[in-house]
Order: C-alpha cells, then sequence, then structure tokens
C-alpha cells in the first residue's frame, strides 16, 4: 500500500487524481474559507464533521465512524469513479486528511494517498493555487467496508499487544483535558504523539526513521498494534505512519472521548 505522494509527483499527475481538501483542526472545524481562498486546481473540499464522522451519540464518541452509505454518497459527490487514484491533504501536517485516507482504504478504494507535506509543500515547489469553489460531475464509486482492523472498546480494555495513545503528550498524562469528560489515558497505553511522525517541514519522517521511532514504543512489524487518540481523527495519521513504517494497526474509533464518557472505565495518569 503506498501511503504518500510527493509534491512534484502530484503536479505530473494532477490530470489522472481526484483531490480532496480536508482542512479542519480542533477549535475550528471549518475549513471552507480557507479552500475557497486557495486551494490545489481542481480540489473538491471536504467537510470533516459532516462527511468524515457520524453525529455523536450517548457513548459514542465525539466523531463516529460514518456510515457506508453515507460515506459513499459523499464520495459520489466528490466526483470519484471506480479506479481512481485519490489524493487528500490539508493545511495542519495532514492530521486531519489522515482521516480521510484511513476511511477511504477501509471503504475499498485501493489508490488513496496522503499529500506528504500538505498544502505547505504544494506551495513550497511553486505550484498555484486556485480560489472559488469546486462542484464536479458525480461519480460511480461502489464502496466496501471493513478492509482495515479496528477495536471497539471493550478490545481496548484487554488489548494483548501495543496500544499506542496519539494525543500530545500533556493530554496523555493527564495535564490538561480541553474537551473530553476525563483527564488521563486508558491503562497501560504508551504515548505517541501525533506530532512526532512528522519532519520539521510538516512531511512524514522517512521510514526507517518511523521503524525506529515505533520500535523505540514496542511496536514492531508483525505485533499486534492497535490506535486511539481523542475523537478517533488524528490516530487515522499515527496508522499511516506505522504503515509507511511496514507496521499493521487497528483503529479504536471510539477513542478517548468515548472510553473518558464512561465513568467505569479506568483512567490512569502521568508517564508510564
Amino acid at each position: 500500500m503506498t501511503v504518500t505522494i510527493s509534491a512534484p509527483e502530484l503536479h505530473a499527475r494532477i490530470a489522472d487524481t481526484r483531490l480532496l481538501d480536508v482542512r479542519w483542526s480542533l477549535g475550528a472545524p471549518d475549513g471552507r474559507p480557507a479552500h475557497a481562498a486557495g486551494h490545489i486546481p481542481g480540489a473538491v473540499y471536504v467537510d470533516l464533521e459532516s462527511t468524515l464522522a457520524a453525529h455523536p451519540g450517548p457513548g459514542d464518541g465525539r466523531h463516529p465512524l460514518p456510515t457506508r452509505a453515507v460515506l459513499q454518497e459523499a464520495v459520489r459527490a466528490w466526483g470519484i469513479n471506480d479506479g481512481d487514484t485519490v489524493v487528500v491533504y490539508d493545511a495542519a501536517g495532514n492530521l486531519a486528511a489522515g482521516r480521510a485516507w484511513w476511511l477511504l482504504r477501509n471503504a475499498g478504494l485501493r489508490d488513496v494517498r496522503l499529500l506528504d507535506g500538505g498544502l505547505a509543500a504544494w506551495t513550497a515547489a511553486g505550484h498555484a493555487l486556485e480560489t472559488g469553489e469546486v462542484t464536479p460531475e458525480p461519480g460511480n464509486a461502489t464502496l466496501t467496508d471493513g478492509e482495515l482492523p479496528t477495536i471497539d472498546i471493550d478490545e481496548a480494555a484487554t488489548w494483548p499487544g501495543v496500544l499506542l495513545d496519539a494525543r500530545a503528550g500533556e493530554r496523555y498524562r493527564g495535564e490538561v483535558e480541553p474537551v473530553d469528560p476525563r483527564a488521563g489515558h486508558i491503562p497501560g497505553a504508551i504515548s505517541a504523539p501525533t506530532s512526532e511522525n512528522l519532519a520539521d517541514d510538516g512531511t512524514f519522517l522517512p521510514a526507517d526513521a518511523l521503524r525506529e521511532r515505533f520500535a523505540a514504543l514496542g511496536a514492531r512489524p508483525g505485533d499486534q498494534v492497535a490506535v486511539y487518540c481523542g475523537s478517533g481523527v488524528t490516530a487515522a495519521h499515527t496508522i499511516a505512519a506505522l504503515r509507511i513504517a511496514g507496521i499493521d494497526a487497528a483503529l479504536y474509533p471510539g477513542s478517548w472521548s468515548q472510553w473518558s464518557s464512561d465513568p467505569d472505565r479506568p483512567a490512569a495518569t502521568g508517564a508510564r
């Protein structure tokens, strides 16, 4: 599975590529104005809250996975056909675009890639942006489901392998909790902040460096590995980084937002 594409590679192939702009961040979820002000030519804006997540319900966490029917309707509206190459990006190191990458791969699209370095890599390479909205002709993609592994809350509680917490270290340690009901982490989880997947320029670290990083956390090729974050968004980015390193990993979609909402689930604090 090829996970990324560089800005020069994308520029050479842009005529045959479907582009999705997934600008979103915690506290500033609406990236549409930024998209309209300047995006890679042909890129369709993707609203994470409405198309890459279901409405949260009691006990589900903040960003439940969307149903296959909802995602398929969105994918066709984005102009994606069966067999297309799809490239996703954002303006924050692909921390949100990783969610789209994971969902589309999980739904059976075979060639989905993250623009390595995101929008910054495109502009740094000297390539132009366009403004306004992009409304493509509807596509015909037919999605499946369950192509990538997931675990639920009970499996997270008894996970026999390595459970990585992709949130910032201070949230893992329970020093701060800006959005979820309780501070701390799932007992036994290991802190693996998503930001440490990236080099200073926002591109993924090389595969060898990622393998070294995850090996230091106890995760090696062939191991049982699962990942969670606050609500299942940035954990997908770490799954992409693990894949670059040659390590398969499961996503816990409910993540800390689901776990911390259940008063019967224990919360650990401090460094492991």
